[in-house]
C-alpha cells in the first residue's frame, strides 16, 4: 500500500510539474485541432456532388468524378510538372542557400552584427505575398519599373514587357522565393551550427585546416541530420504550391500560365468559375496522400543509406 501511495504520488508530482508546460503549448495544440485535424473529416467531400442547399451530408456521392477535373483536363500535366519541378528547385537551392547564409552569419563573430544581417534576413518572410507582387510589380512594370526604365537603358536595350515573357519566369520565382524564404531557413540552421563543439574546430585549426576546410569536413558533415531531416519534411509538400508566389507576384497574368500555373492555382482558379467544392477537396486529398506516399518512400531511401538520420 505504501508503494501505491508512493507512485501515486509522484505520478501527481509529475502532472502537477507538466501542467504549466501543457498551458504554454495550449493555443498551439487548439491551433493544430481546428487548422489541421478537425478538417480531415471533411475528406468524403472529395467523393461527393456537394450541393449548398442539401448540405454535407445529404449531398449526392459522386465517386472519383471530382478527380477528372484534375487529372482528365488539358492542362493536367503543365500543372503536375511545374508544381514538382518548382518544388525540387526550392528544396536543393533553398538548403543550399540557407546553409551558405547561416555559416556566413556564424562566421561573423560580433553578436550586434549577426543581429542586424539575421534581422534584414528575415524581414522578407514576414511580409505577405501581396505586398511583395507590388514590389516585383514595382521592378518589373514594363512602363514604370526600375528594370526597364533603369538596368536595361543603362545597358542601351529596349525594355521588356515581364509579364508577356514566360521564358524570364521560372528564374524570377525561384529568385523572389529564395530572397524570401532562405532568411528563415538559414535560422535553423544556425542553431544546428551553434549546437556543434567548438573543440571539434579547435582541434581541426591544430591540423592545420582553414576556415574553408572546417566548414566542409566540420560544419557540413554535422548539419546532414537537420538537412535530411527538413528535405523530409519538404519532400511531403512537394505536391503543394505557394499560393501567392504563383498568383500574386506573376499578377494573373494569362500569358503566364505556362510556367506559372501549379495545382493550388489551376483549382483556386477552377474553384471561381465553377464554385465546385467537392473539386477543391479532391485536390487537397490527392496532394496529402501523395505527400504521405513520397515522405514514406524518402524515409525508407534514408533507413537504408542511414538509418540513425530517419525520421522513423
Amino acid at each position: 500500500m505504501a508503494k501505491t501511495k508512493t507512485a501515486e504520488g509522484k505520478t501527481r508530482g509529475h502532472f502537477g510539474k507538466s501542467v504549466p508546460l501543457l498551458l504554454i503549448a495550449l493555443p498551439g495544440i487548439v491551433y493544430l485541432l481546428i487548422n489541421n485535424y478537425i478538417p480531415i473529416m471533411g475528406l468524403f467531400l472529395a467523393f461527393k456532388d456537394f450541393n449548398f442547399m442539401k448540405g454535407i451530408f445529404k449531398s449526392d456521392w459522386c465517386g472519383l468524378d471530382n478527380f477528372k477535373f484534375l487529372f482528365l483536363t488539358k492542362d493536367a500535366w503543365i500543372m503536375t510538372r511545374n508544381t514538382l519541378l518548382y518544388n525540387i528547385v526550392f528544396i536543393i537551392l533553398g538548403t543550399v542557400v540557407a546553409i551558405f547564409l547561416a555559416v556566413l552569419l556564424c562566421e561573423l563573430g560580433d553578436r550586434v552584427r549577426v543581429k542586424f544581417f539575421q534581422a534584414s534576413l528575415l524581414l522578407p518572410n514576414l511580409l505577405s505575398w501581396v505586398v511583395i507582387g507590388f514590389v516585383a510589380y514595382a521592378f518589373l512594370n514594363a512602363d514604370t519599373g526600375f528594370i526597364n526604365n533603369t538596368v536595361m537603358k543603362s545597358l542601351g536595350k529596349e525594355g521588356i514587357a515581364w509579364y508577356t515573357f514566360p521564358k524570364a519566369w521560372p528564374f524570377i520565382l525561384v529568385i523572389v522565393n529564395l530572397w524570401k524564404n532562405a532568411g528563415y531557413q538559414s535560422i535553423v540552421y544556425m542553431a544546428g551550427i551553434s549546437g556543434i563543439d567548438k573543440s571539434l574546430y579547435e582541434a581541426a585549426a591544430l591540423d592545420g585546416a582553414t576556415k574553408l576546410q572546417q566548414i566542409f569536413q566540420v560544419t557540413l558533415p554535422l548539419l546532414k541530420p537537420t538537412v535530411i531531416t527538413l528535405s523530409l519534411m519538404s519532400i511531403g509538400r512537394i505536391f503543394y504550391s505557394d499560393f501567392g508566389l504563383f498568383y500574386q507576384v506573376p499578377q494573373n497574368s494569362g500569358a503566364l500560365f505556362g510556367v506559372t500555373q501549379t495545382i493550388d492555382t489551376y483549382v483556386y482558379r477552377g474553384l471561381m468559375e465553377l464554385n465546385n467544392v467537392g473539386m477543391s477537396a479532391a485536390a487537397g486529398f490527392y496532394q496529402s496522400i501523395v505527400g504521405f506516399i513520397l515522405v514514406l518512400a524518402a524515409n525508407t531511401l534514408v533507413r537504408k543509406l542511414d538509418a540513425d538520420n530517419a525520421l522513423f
